[in-house]
């Protein structure tokens, strides 16, 4: 938390409660990627004072093979253990990482730690060189926000490629298609705006490709009642801790939401994802290439947010 936060509180609605994150949860592969995303992991523990789990997921020993071949394994692994350990403390000196190993599928392990320890937000780091920025469909990361039942932080691929303001959020921005998602994930976008002093943006994008023509035909009378919509999600004593901004935009969701998270220099993007419903990756806040793009393209880390309601 940044100094002299906490003195900057103000009483809050009772129908928008405070973000706390007690239990975070770090998967890492140890890949770039997933090693920058343990500073955000190791900043948010700091901020919020919550216990750090760290977990690594592996293929099952195979008994079967030669007894140097199983053994040289469990000693990489313990390697792996004390490397993931460092990693951690380096950013962190004041945090002990609660060190977890795992077997087989990496979100079923990571959704048993999340139901465990009651994880209260998931970080997780994505690698480039997988293709995610052609299709994140069937990527550990695109599994992970599709299944957990909390908050998942995506360090994308190109977050490596700057200096990011690491466990500072002075800007974040909130995109959101008013779905059930996305509503459930206002009130956290909300909620760290507060507890980390950020200026806020409340975007929604019409998206005017085929098929939005009629709502194109009244932009004027459209956007305003969507910039009502934006409005009606924030605290009415929101400007007293934060500096909310609510922006209409025409285009391409994906586009709109980068280009305007690039003018605010954000922080952290903040969207609503849908629970998992037939094809694997069919179902998002928006059309699920707009959260893949999002998040191989954004320079800051992405918090998607699964409906409750679902």
């Amino acid at each position: 938390m940044v100094g002299g936060a906490q003195a900057k509180k103000v009483s809050r609605k009772a129908d928008c409660p405070r973000t706390k994150f007690q239990n975070i949860l770090l998967a890492t592969d140890f890949s770039g990627s997933a090693n920058l995303a343990v500073a955000y992991a190791a900043g948010m523990a700091r901020s919020f004072g919550a216990k750090l789990y760290a977990m690594h997921v592996q293929e099952p020993v195979n008994y079967a093979l030669p007894l140097e071949t199983w053994q040289g394994l469990e000693l990489t692994r313990q390697l792996e253990v004390d490397l993931l350990f460092e990693a951690v403390r380096r950013e962190c000196a004041e945090i002990t990482p609660h060190v977890l190993l795992g077997e087989g599928v990496v979100w079923r392990a990571v959704e048993d730690a999340v139901t465990k320890h009651e994880i209260d937000l998931v970080v997780v780091g994505t690698r480039g060189r997988t293709g995610i920025g052609k299709a994140l469909l069937g990527s550990v990361a695109e599994e992970i926000i599709r299944h957990a039942s909390c908050p998942v932080l995506t360090v994308g691929p190109r977050v490596c490629q700057v200096q990011r303001r690491r466990g500072r959020m002075l800007s974040i921005l909130f995109a959101t298609d008013f779905g059930p998602a996305s509503l459930d994930a206002a009130p956290i976008a909300v909620s760290l705006a507060e507890e980390y002093q950020s200026k806020l943006t409340l975007l929604h994008v019409m998206d005017n490709r085929a098929g939005r023509s009629a709502e194109m035909r009244m932009p004027d009378d459209f956007g305003d009642s969507r910039e009502r919509q934006l409005r009606a999600l924030v605290p009415d004593d929101a400007p007293m801790w934060c500096e909310p901004h609510y922006i209409i935009q025409y285009g391409v969701p994906s586009e709109k939401i980068l280009e305007e998270a690039d003018a605010r220099d954000a922080d952290l993007i903040v969207l609503g994802v849908h629970n998992p419903e037939g094809v694997p990756g069919a179902a998002s806040h928006l059309p699920i290439a707009t959260v893949h793009n999002v998040i191989a393209h954004a320079t800051a880390p992405v918090l998607t947010v699964r409906s409750k309601s679902q």
